[in-house]
Formats: C-alpha cells, structure tokens, sequence
C-alpha cells in the first residue's frame, strides 16, 4: 500500500482528519529511527542525531536520581489542546499514579514536566505552537535544551496559554528547579553544542 492509498483509505473512512487515524498511517510509513510528530495537524519527522540523543540522555538519568522510570517518557505521544496536536515530546515526567486514557494515549493534563531538546528543522515548533500547548495543558515546567545557542529556556507558571517566567542558563550552569516541584537542579556541564 503506498501513501497515496493510505490517504483515499483515510479518507474514505471519515472525511475528518483524527490524531489517531493520521498516527496509524504514519506507523506503517515511518522509517526506523526518526520521531513523528503532529503540530497543529501538520506532520514532522525527524531523525534522532547524536548531540540531540547525548542531551536527552543526560537529562533522562538526571530525573532517575529522584523519579522511576515508569514515570519518565521519551518520545512517546501525548495529545495537547487545540488542532490536531499529538507531540512526542524528548522526555516528559508523568505525575505518580498517571494512567493512559481509554486509546492507550498518556493525558495532558497529568503531565508535569517537559524537556525538548531543539533541532534544526522543528525549532520553531518547541518556541512557538508546543510552548503555547503545554501552557494551555498547564505542564508546570518546560525545559528547552538548544545545543545550536548553547542554552536552556525553563519556562514556569503557566496561565491563559503562555509561560509567566522564563529562565535563561548557559550551558555549563545549572538550571535551578528547586522551586518548583521538580524540586531539583539540572547540571548541563555535559550538554554538547551543535
């Protein structure tokens, strides 16, 4: 079946576009190693490149000093409000006792951190619509990694769709998230710079 097939299929079926349906074509299409992602029903792939997979990793076992990890998520979807938003988010911290809804999908609303770590071809997304929907979801905290500035942005306090305050560290200092319920500092000493 080729992709124009799997879209008439689509189509022929409900002539409303849903996550669900795009996310089960796009699985039989994508190749191995690259990250899908719907953003305002518009579709990114991405591969995974070193720097970005060191950075992941490195804040992955940061937050397996305090958290399991069964509530640590790396590239797994999460529906977020507003049009056809299904993010797969670098890493994300579910709350304790978070279940997956009735399609097998994380919710929002029980998310309570996330860290996207910037690539070049979908930056423009994690500054711009993803930042809008996490505030809108009201994730706590937002971590963006850019290894291209080398720095972090930690956005807090999220209200009517935006983030109230943002944080700036260089890479080499420590994003301090003792305030928040992180209640944690993330080192970036090791963070590589594209």
């Amino acid at each position: 079946m080729t992709v124009l097939d799997d879209r008439i299929e689509m189509a022929k079926e409900d002539d409303e576009l849903t996550l669900d349906g795009l996310f089960e074509s796009l699985e039989r299409i994508t190749p191995e190693g690259y990250k899908v992602e719907i953003v305002e029903g518009a579709i990114f792939m991405s591969p995974q490149r070193d720097t970005h997979w060191e950075i992941i990793a490195d804040i992955f076992e940061q937050l397996r000093t305090k958290y399991p990890r069964k509530r640590l998520k790396s590239d797994v979807r999460v529906d977020y409000p507003g049009q056809l938003n299904g993010f797969a988010s670098d890493v994300c911290l579910v709350a304790e006792g978070a279940e997956k809804n009735e399609k097998g999908v994380w919710r929002c609303q029980d998310v309570e951190f996330v860290a996207e770590v910037i690539s070049k071809g979908t930056a423009q997304n994690d500054y711009g619509p993803k930042k809008g929907a996490y505030a809108l979801a009201e994730v706590p905290v937002y971590l963006i990694a850019d290894p291209y500035q080398g720095k972090c942005h930690l956005f807090t306090q999220p209200k009517e769709g935006d983030y109230i305050t943002e944080t700036t560290v260089a890479f080499g200092g420590d994003v301090d998230m003792t305030t928040t319920l992180l209640g944690l500092v993330l080192k970036t000493d090791e963070f590589p710079r594209d």
